[in-house]
């Protein structure tokens, strides 16, 4: 009985061991997991010193990186204060904290290139301000928060890779690297949310066909629903056609015609 018992006592210690073992494993994966996105720090091979032209398409860009946190501080600082979704008000909190940091990075660009910076979102960012503050439900202003947020930071993503790929100026090449990391920061923390609404989302131009000028589609619906060409008469198309048939015709007696 007694070494019954003493096998017993090893068997249960194993097993505390391995249960305390796993629970120091997985501690840190889930406090990864449960941390909210944040912004991938520049590496340290961009050292920027303001070598390089400034173009106004850069100088254009640092202005509107100051736009973006004098709406999205507050509009971030609005969502804490009126929202009543737990997450919202996380997802506001997150995105106006690293606003104040992006500020703070575009400042001190706009210094250094000599770049005069605006204190006031312009009329339109403005107006999304008047717009949220005036929602009449709390659920209201959680979509205008989000969508608002999410097309503003989807309109400015294209024009930071521009600028990233074209500018000469190592300072401001910097900057739109930072910038487009807190962007894309931005856009996953706005998408988290779940009530994006994707289909209000400017779509994105068609490209070009491929090997040839593009199909004007208008002429197409044109021709298709009148049966021909628009401008050109029935009787037109169909003297060509004939006139092509027996050139053809002449082409081929003349290919195998007795030699």
């Amino acid at each position: 009985m007694i070494a019954a018992r003493s096998s017993r006592r090893p068997q249960r210690w194993l097993v505390g061991a391995l249960v305390t073992t796993l629970a120091f494993l997985l501690a840190p994966a889930g406090t990864a997991r449960a941390a909210e996105p944040g912004p991938v720090p520049v590496p340290p091979s961009m050292n920027a010193q303001g070598k390089g032209s400034v173009s106004l398409a850069d100088r254009d860009f640092v202005i509107k990186v100051r736009l973006a946190g004098l709406w999205e501080i507050p509009a971030g600082n609005m969502a804490v204060q009126k929202s009543k979704d737990p997450r919202i008000q996380e997802i506001g909190k997150s995105i106006s904290a690293q606003h104040v940091v992006l500020d703070k990075l575009d400042m001190a660009v706009a210094k250094k290139l000599g770049i005069a910076l605006p204190n006031l979102p312009n009329n339109e960012q403005q107006g999304w301000l008047n717009e949220m503050n005036n929602a009449p439900a709390p659920e209201q202003f959680d979509q205008l928060y989000i969508d608002r947020l999410r097309a503003a930071h989807g309109k400015i993503f294209p024009a930071i890779a521009t600028i990233r790929a074209s500018t000469r100026n190592d300072e401001v090449r910097k900057l739109a690297q930072q910038t487009n990391q807190f962007v894309m920061t931005h856009m996953t923390l706005l998408e988290s949310s779940g009530i994006v609404d994707y289909g209000a989302l400017p779509t994105a131009p068609a490209p070009a066909g491929a090997g040839g000028p593009a199909v004007d589609t208008a002429m197409v619906a044109a021709a298709s629903s009148s049966g021909g060409v628009p401008g050109v008469s029935t009787s037109v198309i169909l003297i060509v056609l004939a006139g092509a048939l027996v050139a053809g015709v002449v082409t081929t007696m003349r290919i195998f015609r007795p030699r």
